[in-house]
Protein backbone atom coordinates (compact mmCIF):
# COMPACT_ATOMS: atom_id res chain seq x y z
CA UNK A 1 0.00 0.00 0.00
CA UNK A 2 1.63 3.57 -1.16
CA UNK A 3 2.06 6.07 1.49
CA UNK A 4 0.27 8.41 -1.10
CA UNK A 5 -2.45 6.68 0.69
CA UNK A 6 -1.75 7.72 4.08
CA UNK A 7 -2.19 11.05 5.24
CA UNK A 8 -2.23 11.43 9.27
CA UNK A 9 -3.26 14.82 10.25
CA UNK A 10 -1.09 14.69 13.64
CA UNK A 11 2.23 13.43 14.65
CA UNK A 12 2.70 10.77 17.45
CA UNK A 13 4.29 13.32 19.18
CA UNK A 14 1.32 15.69 18.72
CA UNK A 15 -0.93 12.93 19.87
CA UNK A 16 1.10 12.43 22.55
CA UNK A 17 0.97 16.35 23.64
CA UNK A 18 -2.74 16.74 23.04
CA UNK A 19 -3.43 13.46 25.40
CA UNK A 20 -4.01 10.22 24.58
CA UNK A 21 -5.05 6.60 25.77
CA UNK A 22 -5.32 7.95 29.12
CA UNK A 23 -1.58 8.51 29.35
CA UNK A 24 -0.85 4.55 29.88
CA UNK A 25 -0.20 3.46 26.71
CA UNK A 26 2.80 1.95 27.10
CA UNK A 27 2.90 2.12 31.03
CA UNK A 28 1.93 -1.95 31.28
CA UNK A 29 5.05 -2.37 29.31
CA UNK A 30 7.79 -1.09 31.16
CA UNK A 31 7.37 2.97 30.05
CA UNK A 32 8.49 4.29 26.90
CA UNK A 33 10.35 2.12 24.34
CA UNK A 34 13.66 3.08 23.88
CA UNK A 35 13.52 3.35 20.10
CA UNK A 36 11.05 6.27 20.19
CA UNK A 37 12.60 9.59 20.59
CA UNK A 38 13.02 11.41 23.95
CA UNK A 39 11.49 14.83 22.63
CA UNK A 40 8.15 13.02 21.76
CA UNK A 41 7.89 12.67 25.57
CA UNK A 42 8.30 16.42 26.86
CA UNK A 43 5.24 17.76 26.97
CA UNK A 44 3.38 14.33 26.85
CA UNK A 45 0.56 13.77 28.86
CA UNK A 46 1.55 10.41 30.95
CA UNK A 47 0.08 8.84 33.38
CA UNK A 48 2.39 7.42 36.50
CA UNK A 49 0.20 5.06 37.52
CA UNK A 50 -2.61 3.66 35.37
CA UNK A 51 -4.88 4.73 33.05
CA UNK A 52 -6.60 7.85 33.69
CA UNK A 53 -8.98 9.55 31.25
CA UNK A 54 -8.40 12.91 32.40
CA UNK A 55 -5.34 13.04 30.68
CA UNK A 56 -6.86 12.35 27.60
CA UNK A 57 -7.75 15.57 25.48
CA UNK A 58 -11.00 15.42 25.53
CA UNK A 59 -11.23 14.18 29.10
CA UNK A 60 -13.07 10.73 28.67
CA UNK A 61 -12.10 7.58 27.88
CA UNK A 62 -12.75 6.14 24.43
CA UNK A 63 -11.47 2.91 22.17
CA UNK A 64 -11.30 -0.40 22.89
CA UNK A 65 -9.16 -2.28 25.74
CA UNK A 66 -6.24 -4.47 25.03
CA UNK A 67 -8.32 -7.78 25.10
CA UNK A 68 -10.65 -6.82 22.50
CA UNK A 69 -7.73 -5.85 20.27
CA UNK A 70 -6.37 -9.01 20.68
CA UNK A 71 -8.93 -11.35 20.24
CA UNK A 72 -9.92 -8.76 17.20
CA UNK A 73 -6.71 -10.13 15.40
CA UNK A 74 -5.14 -6.27 15.73
CA UNK A 75 -2.18 -6.59 17.64
CA UNK A 76 0.57 -7.99 15.07
CA UNK A 77 4.26 -9.52 16.09
CA UNK A 78 6.27 -6.56 14.98
CA UNK A 79 3.87 -4.40 17.27
CA UNK A 80 2.28 -6.09 20.58
CA UNK A 81 1.13 -2.94 21.84
CA UNK A 82 -0.96 -2.30 18.89
CA UNK A 83 -1.53 0.72 15.89
CA UNK A 84 0.30 3.05 17.81
CA UNK A 85 3.05 1.68 18.57
CA UNK A 86 2.84 0.66 14.73
CA UNK A 87 2.28 4.70 13.57
CA UNK A 88 5.64 5.76 15.84
CA UNK A 89 7.87 3.46 14.28
CA UNK A 90 6.31 3.71 10.75
CA UNK A 91 6.86 7.68 11.22
CA UNK A 92 10.45 6.68 12.47
CA UNK A 93 10.89 5.15 8.77
CA UNK A 94 10.34 1.62 9.66
CA UNK A 95 8.56 -0.31 6.65
CA UNK A 96 7.16 -3.87 6.65
CA UNK A 97 5.04 -3.97 3.85
CA UNK A 98 2.54 -6.49 4.96
CA UNK A 99 2.31 -4.88 8.50
CA UNK A 100 2.35 -1.71 6.65
CA UNK A 101 -0.58 -2.26 4.62
CA UNK A 102 -2.76 -4.02 7.54
CA UNK A 103 -2.32 -1.08 9.31
CA UNK A 104 -3.38 1.50 6.68
CA UNK A 105 -6.09 -0.26 5.85
CA UNK A 106 -7.62 -0.09 9.07
CA UNK A 107 -6.76 3.52 9.69
CA UNK A 108 -8.98 4.64 6.46
CA UNK A 109 -11.70 2.59 8.04
CA UNK A 110 -11.53 4.16 11.14
CA UNK A 111 -11.29 7.61 10.07
CA UNK A 112 -14.04 6.56 6.86
CA UNK A 113 -16.49 5.59 9.81
CA UNK A 114 -16.10 8.31 12.35
CA UNK A 115 -14.97 11.73 10.52
CA UNK A 116 -18.35 11.68 8.63
CA UNK A 117 -20.42 11.33 11.86
CA UNK A 118 -18.75 13.99 13.63
CA UNK A 119 -19.27 16.33 10.68
CA UNK A 120 -22.68 15.67 10.09
CA UNK A 121 -23.94 15.58 13.62
CA UNK A 122 -21.75 18.30 15.29
CA UNK A 123 -21.77 22.48 14.49
CA UNK A 124 -19.20 23.62 13.11
CA UNK A 125 -16.98 24.75 16.09
CA UNK A 126 -18.58 22.49 18.49
CA UNK A 127 -15.55 20.86 19.67
CA UNK A 128 -17.36 19.30 22.71
CA UNK A 129 -19.88 17.51 20.80
CA UNK A 130 -19.49 13.61 20.70
CA UNK A 131 -16.03 13.97 22.88
CA UNK A 132 -15.48 10.14 23.25
CA UNK A 133 -15.58 9.93 18.78
CA UNK A 134 -13.33 12.60 19.00
CA UNK A 135 -10.91 11.21 21.13
CA UNK A 136 -10.67 7.94 19.37
CA UNK A 137 -10.36 10.06 16.04
CA UNK A 138 -7.85 11.77 18.10
CA UNK A 139 -6.19 8.38 18.85
CA UNK A 140 -6.15 7.45 15.36
CA UNK A 141 -4.34 10.54 13.73
CA UNK A 142 -7.49 12.81 12.65
CA UNK A 143 -7.60 16.06 13.82
CA UNK A 144 -10.07 15.39 16.31
CA UNK A 145 -11.19 19.79 15.67
CA UNK A 146 -13.08 19.39 12.66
Amino acid sequence: MSDILFKPELTPKQMLDMGVFGGWYFGDYGGVPDDLPDDWFTDAKIATSGFDAHLNHFGVAAGQDRDVWIAKGWITPQDPLGWFQWYCRYTLGRRLAGVDAFQIKRWKAFGARHRPQVIKNCDPGDVFCRPRQRQALLQWAYDPLI
